[in-house]
């Protein structure tokens, strides 16, 4: 009776949808999904938090650059706030710090370790997965979502690099947040979430500066092209998510550069102290030109189309890149006369503008480029295999849908196992198998409108199993592989470029990224060479990325011997910077080994001109500095700057000879240490 007063219709007690515990609904998911959708999510979701957190502390300090400036935030709010690679903040790291803000909240939270300073990571990579699970599954369908979620799950170079502390796990995360927000913007021309995904990549501004903004038309255009609302409401809407871009990342900017520079950390990797410059060109422009001031060098040898195949990041990101753009075309062309708003076009536009811009951009820039770069590409690949296999999947009846899946799959089995052999020697027993069951594969996908829903489901399974078998055992071996130095990179058996990981103190990496073409001398602590980036490590304390830590490479951090690490503890509440040395990673090992501030000369290659002599010899004379530690970096010409006769010489070659015209030098553990104090 009291529901007809109030206007509504009673509901007889037997018709009620029966309450489910928070647990079943957990397990169930939507009333509309499969049984299996929701079971099979959390699996996915388990295996991504297993594989990305698993032994994570073997890789120690992985990037030994960036845990030294995590240490250096766990002692000083302002080393936090302004990512300074130690706590008296002399310089910063030469990228902005959103992502040493979450990793020093998490070493604050559990403790300094390599486990606490790791774990974001791994967490960014669970979160990836279920958001582009969510994202692939609003257009396509659970299936989709989760075909696209394991693919991201298992692409080599994603492994790689939500078990590291380089930027690009948070910045991955935040770009995949960003296209979701984007899709349910479309969805209903939502000014709301497209300011949402605006605020997504202006915080990945923060993590990795412009490389958040390469996708930011791929997203205005699909908005533009596809939301349900007249064309002036979505160029408004467009300038408002343009407003929120700006102000989630110009605040930073605007902060740093008002505040006096007197009172804050240098801007590490900048000529003049200036993050605007810093953003502009060596993390701008300079990556594509490769005239980034203060950088080693460009690596335009392997420019062209071909790159993100070939040895530098084939086995990085190659193993489904091809199936990607062939699902991308069929998917594009099997939508071409769907309604302007269409679900499955938006998200084949976003996802494929996505990889064809971004993917061109790494092909063709002629600056420093390295191959983890290409995790960015991940989620676009993931997600184009996602809804493009699916499409074709529900259109198997028609016979050029199963030709293309065929031929997809026979592509991905073949481009594979090239890449196989091309990067390692090991694990070749999978080549006759992964042939075998792709080629069985693909003749089954052609005759599956005249076979049994057995024989179906097998041939689509006998297909999955063939194209993610390659890049499944180079990521596994990934994940039981320790990484270390700041150029790490994914493959069997050990990292494939210089700065990554491998046996303790084991020397060059066997294949990929250059060190196959271009090895350096193995030996204790050393590590391979690489064409882009100067001499292999010297083995022994203080030499050019320093000796220790597991499979350290060029960069890696120096591992101060017992003797040297007392030496540098003494009387060190007395000093503002225990020592001082040239180059971030250098100075990482010795802060690391102490726990105490080490001024890092030059910035991350010893190039930044700070501090000058003249700032130098103000510090020492106001004993603010006890040791300085010779090192070699780069041939020691580091910190070009031009003087008053119009020639150059380096800051930090000027800093290392005057300490040594004026300061007593002894050897500890085979490195040369000058005391300041005397």
């Amino acid at each position: 009776m009291d529901a007809l007063v109030a206007g509504r219709s009673p509901v007889p007690h037997r018709t009620e949808t029966p309450r489910r515990s928070p647990l079943r609904r957990a397990l169930r998911g939507r009333s509309s999904d499969p049984v299996w959708a929701r079971p099979t999510l959390l699996l996915l979701l388990l295996a991504a938090a297993l594989l990305y957190s698993l032994g994570l502390g073997a890789s120690d300090w992985a990037n030994g650059f960036y845990s030294a400036a995590v240490q250096a935030g766990t002692r000083s709010w302002q080393a936090w706030l302004f990512g300074s690679s130690d706590a008296a903040n002399a310089i910063t790291v030469d990228k902005p710090p959103a992502a040493l803000w979450v990793m020093v909240l998490s070493a604050r939270i559990f403790g300094l370790s390599p486990w606490s300073v790791l774990l974001p990571q791994a967490l960014a990579g669970v979160l990836t997965v279920g958001l582009l699970h969510a994202t692939v599954r609003r257009c396509a369908g659970p299936l989709a979502g989760l075909l696209a979620g394991a693919v991201q799950l298992l692409t080599p170079v994603v492994v790689l690099m939500f078990r590291f502390n380089n930027p690009d796990a948070l910045l991955v995360l935040l770009l995949v947040a960003a296209a979701y927000c984007v899709v349910r913007a479309t969805e209903r021309a939502s000014p709301r979430w497209l300011s949402l995904a605006g605020v997504a990549v202006g915080l990945g501004f923060l993590t990795k500066m412009l490389q958040a903004f390469v996708v930011l038309p791929v997203f205005a255009a699909v908005y533009f092209l596809a939301a349900p609302a007249q064309w002036s409401k979505r160029l408004s809407h467009l300038a408002t998510a343009g407003l929120s871009v700006l102000a989630s990342a110009g605040w930073y900017v605007a902060l740093v550069e008002f505040w006096p520079s007197s009172n804050r950390p240098y801007v590490g990797g900048s000529r003049h102290d200036s993050l605007w410059e810093l953003t502009i060109g060596y993390n701008g422009l300079g990556r594509l030109t490769g005239e980034e001031t203060g950088g080693l060098g460009n690596t335009d040898s392997d420019m062209g189309w071909n790159r993100l195949l070939g040895p530098e990041m084939g086995d990085q990101i190659g193993w489904l890149l091809p199936a990607a753009l062939i699902l991308l075309v069929a998917g594009l062309r099997m939508t071409r006369r769907a309604p302007r708003t269409d679900a499955i076009r938006v998200n084949l536009l976003l996802w494929g503008g996505w990889l064809v811009l971004t993917g061109a951009i790494f092909s063709y820039a002629s600056g420093i480029i390295h191959s983890y770069y290409t995790v960015a590409l991940s989620p676009a690949v993931a997600a184009l295999v996602g809804i493009g296999g699916t499409v074709l999947w529900r259109a198997r009846t028609d016979p050029r849908a199963r030709v293309t899946m065929a031929g997809t799959v026979l592509v991905t089995v073949i481009s594979g196992v090239l890449l196989l052999r091309e990067n390692t020697a090991q694990h070749q027993w999978l080549v006759p198998a992964v042939l075998l069951l792709g080629f069985a594969a693909a003749c089954l996908l052609l005759v599956t409108s005249r076979t049994s829903r057995a024989v179906t489901l097998s041939a689509a399974a006998a297909a999955l199993v063939a194209c993610l078998t390659l890049p499944t055992s180079y990521s596994v071996a990934t994940a039981a592989t320790p990484h270390t130095g700041v150029l790490p990179a994914a493959g069997l058996g050990g990292s494939g470029g210089f700065g990554g990981g491998g046996a303790p103190g084991g020397g060059g990496a066997p294949f990929g990224n250059g060190a196959a073409n271009n090895p350096a001398p193995g030996g204790p602590g050393s590590g391979g060479g690489d064409n882009a980036a100067g001499p292999g490590r010297t083995g022994g304390d203080g030499g050019f990325g320093g000796g220790g830590g597991p499979g350290g490479g060029a960069f890696g951090i120096s591992t101060p011997g017992e003797r040297l690490r007392e030496l540098l503890l003494e009387d060190a509440d007395s000093y503002t910077w225990v020592a001082a040395t040239t180059g971030s990673s250098n100075a990482a090992g010795y802060q690391l080994a102490t726990r105490e501030p080490v001024m890092a000369i030059g910035g991350f290659n010893g190039t930044d001109p700070y501090p000058t002599l003249t700032r130098f010899r103000e510090l020492v004379d106001s004993g603010r500095i006890h040791y300085y530690v010779e090192t070699s970096i780069l041939g020691g010409a580091g910190g070009m700057t031009t003087g008053d006769d119009g020639g150059t010489t380096g800051t930090a070659d000027r800093i290392g000879q005057w300490v040594e015209r004026n300061h007593p030098a002894r050897t500890v553990n085979g490195t040369t240490v000058y005391d300041l104090s005397e």
